[in-house]
């Protein structure tokens, strides 16, 4: 834990654009989850293409986990609030996602992966969240790197709050991971009731807050627990109060201002890159 770091400031705080309750649905082997930015949201909140909730005690929910499967043209970024899932991918490397861990993985140029469950009992859950690449990037190599609860940056305000760094900067604190053309910001938020916290964030940058435990309060507007809460463009950052003990993850990020060609796993930025890489995933030259 961080003891020493700055305060932000926020002269006007972004209000509430929209909530968002997300879609209940299913992916890989039959894993239940919740969708809760979808496809029809990806220009809103570029350059995030995706973010799935899942969590479950139930053993039918998630024990098939996601047997191979083949990605390109963007980033996974997985938060595992609690539970135990292997990673396995065609670029040789292998890890074991944990409690409070992350795993990273740039599938660039193409990779394929597999993602399953290591229990077949008590609770799994955390989150997805699919980043996308610029278009110079996005046939680069590969890139994969597992983060260990204990090994991610975190801090605490005089307000209170935990906050844990996956990526980007706040209050003066960097996180496990930047990238220069998205500048993602990704904080997971344990507040105390009645506590709030600040972060600035420049007016370009798309930004949500999606709270899973308690109430929370951004601009006079509640946000509850399992809605997604859209925040305006407008401010220089966002203030987020506990209207009981809460805990919440704030993504924000510079939006690529590119076209999107989305086929399944695949993202790229046109057509003929998407029968590219169907081509090239047919024919064994993606990974």
């Amino acid at each position: 834990m961080v003891d020493t770091h700055r305060e932000e400031v926020v002269n006007v705080a972004r209000r509430v654009e929209r909530l968002v309750s997300g879609k209940e649905t299913s992916d890989g082997a039959g894993v239940r989850l919740t969708r809760v930015l979808t496809g029809d949201l990806q220009r809103r909140l570029d350059p995030f293409l995706m973010l799935d909730a899942f969590g479950s005690d139930d053993p039918d929910d998630y024990i098939a986990g996601f047997p191979d499967h083949p990605h390109r043209g963007f980033e996974t970024i997985t938060y595992m609030l609690a539970g135990r899932m292997k990673h396995k991918d065609s670029a040789g490397h292998e890890g074991l996602l944990q409690n409070g861990g992350v795993q990273w993985m740039t599938a660039g140029r193409g990779v394929i992966h597999s993602e399953i469950p290591q229990q077949e009992e008590g609770v799994m859950e955390g989150f997805q969240l699919w980043l996308n690449l610029p278009a110079a990037e996005k046939m680069c190599p590969p890139w994969y790197r597992d983060f260990a609860a204990a090994e991610l940056p975190r801090f605490r305000t005089a307000a209170g709050v935990e906050a844990i760094l996956i990526a980007g900067e706040s209050h003066g604190v960097a996180g496990a991971v930047t990238r220069a053309a998205t500048a993602p910001l990704y904080l997971d938020l344990h507040l105390p009731a009645g506590a709030h916290f600040i972060q600035s964030l420049p007016a370009v940058h798309n930004a949500f807050v999606h709270v899973y435990r308690g109430t929370v309060a951004i601009a006079g507007t509640e946000v509850p627990a399992g809605r997604m809460a859209i925040l305006q463009n407008e401010g220089d950052g966002v203030v987020v109060e506990a209207l009981e003990d809460a805990r919440a993850i704030l993504v924000a990020g510079r939006p690529l201002g590119e076209p999107i060609a989305q086929y399944g796993p695949f993202v790229m930025n046109t057509q003929a890159e998407i029968q590219q890489t169907l081509a090239d995933y047919r024919d064994g030259r993606l990974a």
